[in-house]
């Protein structure tokens, strides 16, 4: 159904990545995802999860929001969190997921959509920021990439690579200058955390013994040599909590 959607958790907390890291946000993940990335540390999203419909996805929106009190988007003085992230799994993966960004938007906030790049991103409303994955190499899934997504990107959007290899960085590089990825928006260059035992899913894709391993200070020295214009970032939610805690 399309007024429905499978959700695995709703929650606040601060943005931990991309350019508004930082801020508090409320975090809407979303059950699925067709992809299985070697560093994924989501997995416990692939499966489970609640089947809601839109409105009680946004009556607990507007309660973590700002009490569930009454709130019109002319209300200067609210105190609501303005900042909303879909993410998942993946949100693109479940139709009803347009129409909810729709609904977020008209309701006053600020959407922003985290995607792995393998579903197209011609139905997201205008008005949300899409921050869009390109996966590398080490991830197992670098082929699920649609070049339509990237040529779609606009000022607000994001890209976001995140490196595990000497191989992902070499392929960062290249596609940053192939698709002049710096002069149409932000790119974001996370460092792939080693995953836990208690975040490791069996069906994830395993990284190629062939590549070879590089650490979070050598991602920086091949940025700096290379003068990538790119944002470095580390996921600032695992410092504040351990990697594996959910809803954070």
């Amino acid at each position: 159904m399309k007024n429905t959607l499978r959700v695995h958790e709703i929650y606040r907390s601060i943005q931990g990545e991309s350019t508004w890291a930082g801020l508090p946000c409320i975090f809407i993940r979303l059950t699925g995802c067709p992809l299985r990335c070697s560093y994924c540390d989501t997995a416990y999203a692939f499966r489970g999860g609640e089947t809601m419909t839109l409105e009680a996805i946004l009556e607990k929106v507007a309660e973590l929001a700002d009490g569930g009190g009454e709130w019109t988007a002319t209300d200067a003085s609210s105190s609501r969190l303005p900042l909303i992230e879909l993410t998942g799994g993946e949100p693109l993966a479940q139709a009803a997921a347009v129409p909810l960004m729709q609904a977020l938007v008209d309701t006053g906030f600020t959407v922003l959509i985290e995607t792995s790049g393998s579903m197209d991103t011609g139905d997201v409303p205008p008005a949300v920021r899409v921050i869009l994955d390109i996966k590398c190499p080490s991830s197992g899934e670098a082929e699920k990439c649609l070049v339509s997504n990237i040529r779609r990107l606009r000022p607000t959007d994001e890209v976001k690579f995140v490196v595990a290899t000497r191989e992902d960085l070499e392929f960062m590089e290249k596609s940053i200058r192939e698709h002049d990825l710096s002069a149409r928006c932000q790119v974001l260059v996370s460092w792939a955390s080693p995953l836990m035992d208690s975040q490791f899913d069996p069906s994830l894709k395993r990284v190629p013994e062939s590549m070879n391993p590089v650490s979070r200070r050598e991602v920086v020295d091949f940025l700096l040599d290379r003068r990538i214009p790119a944002r470095f970032q580390l996921q600032m939610h695992k410092f504040i909590w351990p990697p594996d805690q959910k809803g954070v």
